[in-house]
């Protein structure tokens, strides 16, 4: 355990950021799932909407190294690629 101020003070700190951190990368998997979905049934204006979202979040996550930057671009890249296979 930690004993000095500021050793407590980071492990406040972690675990406000580990809260954080693991918000932001659930969200991404949830839209990621949702385009998935999308595409496997087909539809490609709700995949574009749900990439969009996807977008938007892996971009956030990229901002603030939950995610690596370039995972974020290659995430939306993958996906656009598919929907423009559908339609």
């Amino acid at each position: 355990m930690a004993n000095s101020r500021s050793a407590l003070k980071r492990v406040r700190k972690t675990q406000r950021q580990t809260l954080r951190n693991k918000t932001l990368k659930s969200r991404v998997k949830t839209y990621r799932k949702r385009v998935v979905t999308a595409i496997e049934s087909g539809d490609a204006k709700a995949a574009q909407e749900a990439l969009n979202q996807l977008a938007s979040a892996a971009d956030k996550a990229g901002r603030s190294r939950v995610i690596h930057p370039n995972s974020a671009s290659r995430l939306k890249s993958l996906y656009t690629k598919r929907i423009a296979a559908i339609g």
